[in-house]
Parts: structure tokens; C-alpha cells; sequence
């Protein structure tokens, strides 16, 4: 699985992006066939980071996930989770 980590409007440490690859690559558990994660930070309002995560998998359509709050990290987390939902639903089908 391939992870791309970039910042818009900013940049992100080293060890901020491999944090946030590693906190994204926990999605794997919940969906094989993901085959890329590409997560982008937009650093345009600091108060106020968006994040953004769009799953390519095999034979299936890309889901993409959105969240943006005061914190970078929960802004992140709130990511990971809607991201983790899409997935566990598309799942049960």
C-alpha cells in the first residue's frame, strides 16, 4: 500500500508525516484491497487545518474523507474515523 502525505499552503515536518502515515495505515485492517492513501494537510488558515484522505482501492470507487478543527491531530483523527465508517460500511455489503 502506498501512502502520500503533502501540505498545501505549509509544510509539515518529517516526523509529522510519518505520523500521520502511521496513524493511516491502520485503515489496511478494515479493507485488502486498498491499494493507495494520499492525505492532504491545507495549511492555508493555521487556526484551522483541513484534512483531507482519499482511498484508491481495487475494483472499487476512491473514498474520500474531510475534517478540519482547531488541532492538526484531531483534525487527522476525525479523518482517520470517517474514513474507517466509509469503509466498514462498504464492507457489510
Amino acid at each position: 500500500m502506498q501512502i502520500n502525505v503533502s501540505a498545501r499552503h505549509g509544510h509539515l515536518s518529517a516526523a509529522s508525516q510519518s505520523k500521520i502515515s502511521a496513524k493511516v495505515s491502520r485503515l489496511k485492517r478494515y479493507f485488502d484491497r486498498i491499494t493507495s492513501l494520499g492525505v492532504t494537510v491545507d495549511l492555508a488558515n493555521t487556526s484551522l487545518p483541513a484534512v483531507e484522505i482519499i482511498a484508491s482501492a481495487e475494483h472499487f470507487h476512491d473514498l474520500v474523507s474531510h475534517e478540519t478543527s482547531p488541532n492538526l491531530w484531531r483534525s487527522v483523527d476525525g479523518a482517520v474515523q470517517k474514513l474507517e465508517q466509509q469503509l466498514r460500511k462498504h464492507k457489510e455489503k
